[in-house]
């Protein structure tokens, strides 16, 4: 007898439920990786007997897990019903909380995004930003037609390290008044959601991983660069964040200053190519993005100053290298959006620091980085919620 069917048939009246409850958890899951597919399919790969799997399909249906999405007409044989998850299930929050952006998405639990919001940070208060979080938030989730306790799920992403014992954000410079406490957990009152707050670089290196270009990367680091500097590892599908949360903060990395030592973020962001443009002669009302343009159109003094900035994440590239040893870099972040005037002084310089050479690729998602990663990252936690509450329901 198979060993599968001996587990259906070792059924005791205690434990019945439990094993209902996991045969059919294996087959959502299975559907959910790999396609819709029929009873036949599902039995073959799963190694359950066919009435097994026929008792868990009709319960993930009369739950609301699966739907029919279509037939299969073999060359012989009946034709067979498919089935896959439904994706209306229920809903997952995204949101990534910017210095200059705050972007929010809702999606179902096959991971689409169904509604998506971003607006200009102008918070000049905590309480301002927690404000415009709750409130963005609301409306996202009115606007996709999704009823309120549809949303199972939220996760934050914003720069520093959110300390659970203490609820705040620690090592938020660049957002005044962030690491007050209590923040995050108002937050999670108004918006009636569970919420998760996880840093910014983290969740852009998962977001990379699942729908960008570090999809099967056995280890990868996510470089991101915008108002501040950080780094997001993934190892074998897994974020590493260290023993305290703190690993990839690579922007307390000293750098030697012209004055005074520094901080590596000090040396590579969107404010050091200001900087940089400036002291090489650029004047004016300078941004990143403007020192990127004028670079484009061959001003001299802004090419200096992305070659410097080119030279500067060489050396965050080759400090990311000799300790991880990744299979691949990823470049993103605002100044990311400029790798392609970035990529050949990055490498160039590489090669003078050390003899390891990662592969260096530009962000496939862009700004979406860090809230993709954020619904990825909600959907793990909502897909076993809803089934918990669904299962539980019938």
């Amino acid at each position: 007898m198979p060993a599968s069917d001996a587990v259906d048939q070792q059924e005791q009246p205690w434990n019945r439920r439990r094993l209902r409850s996991t045969n059919e958890r294996l087959l959502l899951d299975r559907l959910r990786a790999a396609g819709a597919a029929s009873r036949a399919q599902l039995a073959r790969e799963t190694g359950l007997s066919k009435p097994t799997v026929s008792s868990a399909l009709a319960s993930l249906e009369a739950a609301g897990l699966v739907h029919e999405v279509g037939t299969h007409a073999p060359e012989r044989g009946r034709v067979a019903v498919l089935y896959a998850p439904d994706p209306a299930a229920g809903y997952a929050l995204g949101i990534d909380v910017g210095r200059s952006w705050l972007r929010v998405a809702v999606a179902d639990l096959d991971g689409s995004v169904v509604a998506r919001s971003e607006v200009r940070n102008r918070a000049r208060s905590s309480r301002a930003m927690a404000d415009l979080v709750v409130t963005t938030a609301r409306q996202v989730v009115a606007g996709s037609g999704v009823a309120p306790d549809e949303v199972v799920h939220a996760v934050v992403g914003t720069p520093g390290v959110y300390d659970e014992k203490q609820h705040r954000v620690r090592y938020a410079m660049h957002l005044p008044g962030w690491g007050r406490a209590g923040l995050f957990d108002r937050m999670r009152e108004e918006l009636g959601v569970p919420l998760e707050v996880h840093n910014d670089a983290n969740l852009a290196a998962l977001g990379e991983y699942t729908y960008g270009v570090g999809a099967g990367s056995r280890l990868f680091a996510y470089i991101l660069i915008g108002t501040g500097l950080g780094m997001g590892v993934v190892s074998e599908g897994r974020l590493f964040t260290g023993a305290h949360g703190l690993a990839g903060e690579i922007g307390f990395l000293p750098w030697p200053g012209q004055q005074k030592p520094e901080r590596l973020e000090d040396a590579v962001s969107g404010v050091a190519v200001v900087e940089a443009a400036r002291r090489f002669g650029m004047s004016g009302q300078l941004t990143a993005k403007a020192v990127f343009d004028a670079a484009r159109r061959g001003d001299e003094a802004a090419v200096r100053a992305v070659r410097l900035e080119g030279e500067r994440i060489a050396h965050t590239v080759a400090a990311a290298a000799a300790v991880l040893d990744p299979d691949l870099v990823v470049l993103g972040g605002g100044v990311g959006h400029s790798v392609d005037l970035l990529l050949k002084p990055v490498r160039d310089h590489l090669r003078t620091l050390t003899p390891l050479r990662p592969r260096i690729a530009p962000s496939r998602l862009g700004e979406d980085a860090v809230l993709l990663g954020a619904v990825a990252t909600a959907l793990g936690t909502a897909r076993d919620v809803v089934f918990e509450r669904r299962s539980a329901a019938s």
